[in-house]
């Protein structure tokens, strides 16, 4: 029966990481590792971690050196069949790994790549609702990076499974990126792969809105990590094919990353609009309420993200 390792980077996740470690022992796939790296925490995690020893879990302890690092150490500790990552704050539903086990076995080795169904939910899983996009079903990894960058749409870590094989062409995580860390890693997994299948049911759940998360872009080194990986994955798709869609998909991207990086990083905003530019530019403008559309149109969109950034700002 095929090894399945669940690899666990961690950083100061005392509050969430009993549930994250319940859920990858809870799964009904019966031939499962889980390997833990504690990346320097500075709270509770490694004793908790530790505290599961006794279950089968492999927990290892390195200084602080990122996510990355974190899970290029589990991945070197793995020895399953199969890989799943799961951040330490997220969780899996009891038979999100045999679902999606089934379906490569169906495909008879013609798949190595398989995603799933995900929610995001803030502080109880409960509430969790899934919300079906274009990027819910079987697709090959030019038509897929093209949805995801046109339309800004995400698939977070643990919705996928990759075989070993397909692991190792993929290679190391880029210890360079801190936010879209993940975007890049899977881009290289889906175009090593060629063809993505999405499985019905298998299904995970993605925590937001935590203060000072590696996956929030408050921060310029944030916010140039993903810019860094922008520009890799844009490259990546051009590689494989440059083409009207691609480009266009590419310049869209870059448009959505300005949007976001403006009240914090103005010259990387510019360079994204520059860059989208060059990829024949884009029809996007930032999306809010009445009010916001309004400011746009007086001020431009520069102004009224800045604007409304400082007021979100004084609120929290």
């Amino acid at each position: 029966m095929p090894l399945v390792s669940i690899l666990i980077p961690c950083y100061n996740a005392d509050r969430w990481l009993v549930d994250t470690l319940e859920s990858a022992l809870s799964q009904t796939w019966p031939n499962c590792e889980t390997i833990l790296v504690d990346d320097g925490s500075t709270d509770d995690s490694l004793a908790i971690a530790r505290s599961f020893e006794h279950r089968g879990v492999r927990v290892f302890a390195q200084p602080n050196r990122g996510a990355c690092a974190a899970r290029n150490w589990a991945r070197h500790e793995a020895r399953g069949d199969f890989i799943q990552y799961l951040d330490a704050d997220d969780l899996l539903l009891p038979d999100k790994i045999a679902r999606q086990i089934e379906a490569l076995r169906m495909a008879g080795g013609a798949a190595a790549l398989v995603s799933g169904e995900w929610a995001r939910f803030k502080d109880n899983p409960d509430t969790a609702t899934i919300h079906a996009d274009k990027l819910w079903r079987d697709n090959d990894a030019i038509s897929w990076e093209t949805l995801a960058l046109s339309g800004n749409l995400m698939m977070h870590p643990a919705a996928w499974l990759m075989t070993r094989e397909l692991s190792d062409a993929t290679g190391e995580w880029n210890e360079s990126l801190t936010l879209n860390d993940d975007g890049e890693y899977f881009s290289r997994a889906r175009f090593a792969a060629g063809n993505i299948q999405f499985v019905t049911g298998a299904r995970s759940l993605y925590r937001s809105g935590i203060p000072h998360s590696l996956s929030s872009p408050h921060s310029r080194r944030a916010l140039e990590s993903a810019f860094l990986s922008h520009e890799l994955i844009h490259r990546l798709l051009l590689d494989h094919e440059n083409s009207p869609r691609t480009r266009q998909a590419c310049a869209d991207a870059w448009m959505h990353f300005a949007f976001v990086s403006a009240p914090l990083a103005p010259d990387l905003a510019n360079r994204a609009e520059q860059a989208s530019t060059a990829m024949g530019g884009s029809n996007l403008q930032p999306t809010g309420g009445r009010i916001f559309r309004l400011t746009c149109q007086a001020t431009g969109w520069r102004q009224a993200v800045r604007l409304r950034h400082l007021l979100n700002f004084s609120r929290s």
